[in-house]
């Protein structure tokens, strides 16, 4: 019997699909830059999922709407789609390949049934690429292995297959783990192949990919005769609606006015109704009459939801388990914005402001956790570096001002002894910047794991380290290799702890003056170090201007002007010559920030400054910790 589509349209509202026969729903996983996002943008124009009027079908990675994701060209935020291919609904959850957001990955995992793994065809598996697989072999999902980009000069194909193989041998628990199909791809020219073209130029398009999706992932499986249930996995939000509740229907079906409970685990939180009911197609969400077992649906009616729980009939009390996720491994301590500066240059600056974003931020972003602090602000803790500033910079670019301190790990007592995080980290380095890994790998104590040179003139690095020894590691070598570099790391678990490497940062330099910054003064601050202000900037005593070429911090007056006399010399009209200065992002400085030190962060200015502003306090700081 061949699937069905039945649509009805309705008086004054847009079409409604009804009823869908046939589902597949199929995760899309890999290493971050392995073109995840690009392979998905060809199978949502190869569907006519967009008409060929419409703007998406002249962009690239169209599930990454998100600014911060188009910026640094990765995927931040899991986001689910779909098409429609030989009267087959194929939803589509894109993840992120990045480490830090894993914990996208393993909430949205459970709703799938089988994932198209991307595999680089020069780079081969790495670090997050085990990551991604361990959580689709825990949920035993079909694997559709891809090897993308084999357009690439350095690509070695036949190799990465090999390497994939034996990770994939490695990780299996069960024989059927090891029975995959594999297939070829350009993922940006929406081509496949079920074998290594000969003629990579040659017409092609993604039938292929779309066959073995048909063919190998299993229709999700569900009981129709049940009452209604669904375990919420995802929430989305906007003005006209309210809170979006996301998920795969586990059984039954739900329609709009229908009643039903929320539950949290076993515990029932409340008796809400339904007002709508929707199903996605492309980028859009259609209204249905009711949904289908299997499908991946949003519904509306109930603002209190939260990740993690269920939505049930009233028949039916009993949820799922709450979602388990890796624990965090790192933390900063965010509080309002308490500099002379403060209030300048933001829209939101209280306590109560910052607490209810976070609030908010705490029910959809649940890989982190949010509490607050005895001593004021509130303590975030993350997966690492980069899961981090993410929430900063989107709070910066929402209007808000805060300031935060250095990141700390996250220590566990484990048979009564302390316990810090490890990472596996893979470096590739272009050979001539060998030394520069090698000699920070020595630094940070790490322990080599793996070398092997490449056929491109590079050199791979697996080796392990300590969270605490690792902080800083990626932004000084994308900085000093002129982002000629890969990075790529992987939690692995907790050990006892190492010897800690103390930061060899060398001192600051700090404006003992408020004001405004002159060249003339500046002149000095750049025979002094390296200069992080311009001339005509706003200063404040005790901010941070710049980075002494010493170990010790200094004191300089950037304020000061040069005197006006009557007396001419020889070079008194020359003008003052001045490097640019350096300019540091919001990741680069929070690696800058020592345990006296903290970042003031507004919508238009990144700041650095000490604790204490006033030189006496910093005194008496430090005589206290004596």
């Amino acid at each position: 019997m061949k699937p069905l589509i039945f649509l009805l349209t309705l008086p004054a509202r847009r079409m409604r699909v009804i009823f869908f026969m046939d589902i597949r729903n199929i995760a899309i996983i890999a290493h971050v830059d392995h073109g995840k996002t690009t392979l998905v943008d060809g199978m949502l124009k190869q569907t006519h999922t967009f008409r060929e009027n419409e703007a998406e079908m002249n962009q690239t990675t169209i599930l990454d709407s998100n600014e911060l994701e188009r910026e640094k060209g990765i995927t931040i935020l899991a986001k689910n789609t779909a098409v429609l291919y030989k009267n087959t609904k194929i939803n589509i959850i894109d993840t992120p390949g990045h480490a830090d957001f894993s914990g996208e990955v393993e909430r949205t995992i459970s709703m799938v049934d089988g994932a198209l793994l991307i595999i680089d065809a020069a780079e081969g598996p790495l670090s997050q690429t085990q990551f991604v697989l361990e959580q689709a072999i825990l949920h035993n999902l079909k694997i559709i292995v891809v090897i993308n980009k084999i357009d690439r000069k350095d690509a070695r194909a036949k190799e990465v297959l090999k390497e994939t193989e034996d990770l994939i041998l490695r990780l299996a628990n069960d024989a059927s783990h090891l029975d995959f199909p594999v297939l070829y791809a350009i993922g940006r020219e929406g081509k496949a192949w079920n074998s290594l073209p000969e003629d990579k130029n040659a017409p092609a398009d993604l039938s292929p990919l779309f066959e073995k999706i048909l063919t190998v992932v299993p229709p999700p499986v569900t009981d129709s005769d049940k009452p209604f249930k669904m375990q919420v996995t995802t929430l989305d939000f906007d003005s006209y609606k309210g809170t979006y509740a996301i998920g795969k229907v586990a059984a039954g079906s739900v329609k709009p006015e229908q009643n039903v409970i929320l539950l949290s685990e076993n515990k029932k939180m409340g008796e809400h109704k339904i007002e709508e009911v929707y199903t996605s197609r492309g980028l859009s969400r259609i209204p249905v009459k009711e949904s289908q077992p299997g499908d991946i649906i949003a519904v509306t009616g109930i603002p209190e939801v939260s990740i993690g729980q269920t939505i049930a009939d009233p028949k039916d009390s009993n949820g799922f388990p709450s979602i388990k996720l890796g624990e965090p491994t790192m933390k900063i301590t965010v509080s309002p914005n308490t500099s002379p500066l403060s209030g300048k240059e933001g829209q939101f600056t209280s306590a109560r402001q910052l607490e209810q974003r976070l609030l908010k931020e705490k029910k959809t972003n649940i890989g982190l956790l949010i509490t607050s602090n005895p001593s004021g602000g509130f303590d975030i803790s993350g997966r690492g570096e980069l899961h981090l500033s993410i929430l900063l910079e989107t709070l910066r670019r929402e209007g808000f001002e805060l300031q935060v301190g250095r990141p700390k790990i996250i220590f566990q007592k484990i048979d009564g002894k302390e316990h810090e995080p490890f990472e596996e980290v893979t470096v590739e380095v272009d050979n001539k910047f060998v030394g520069i890994v090698v000699e920070e790998i020595g630094r940070r104590k790490a322990n080599i794991m793996d070398v092997k040179s490449t056929e491109k003139n590079t050199t791979r690095y697996i080796f392990s380290v300590s969270s605490r020894n690792l902080l800083g590691l990626r932004s000084l070598l994308l900085s000093r290799t002129g982002g000629n570099s890969l990075f790529a790391s992987l939690f692995i678990g907790y050990k006892q702890v190492k010897d800690y490497v103390p930061k060899t940062r060398n001192g600051a330099l700090i404006a003992f003056e408020s004001g405004t910054s002159t060249a003339y003064a500046l002149e000095t601050v750049q025979m002094r170090g390296t200069a992080f202000i311009g001339p005509g900037e706003p200063v404040y005593e005790g901010m941070i201007i710049g980075l002494n070429k010493r170990e010790e911090d200094i004191d300089i007056n950037v304020c000061k002007s040069k005197k006006l006399t009557n007396m001419h010399t020889e070079n008194s009209d020359v003008a003052i010559q001045l490097d640019p200065p350096t300019r540091l992002t919001l990741e680069q400085s929070l690696d800058f920030l020592s345990d006296d030190e903290l970042l003031e962060i507004t919508p238009k200015s990144l700041r650095l400054r000490k604790y204490h502003l006033t030189k006496l306090n910093r005194k008496r700081a430090e005589r206290n910790l004596q």
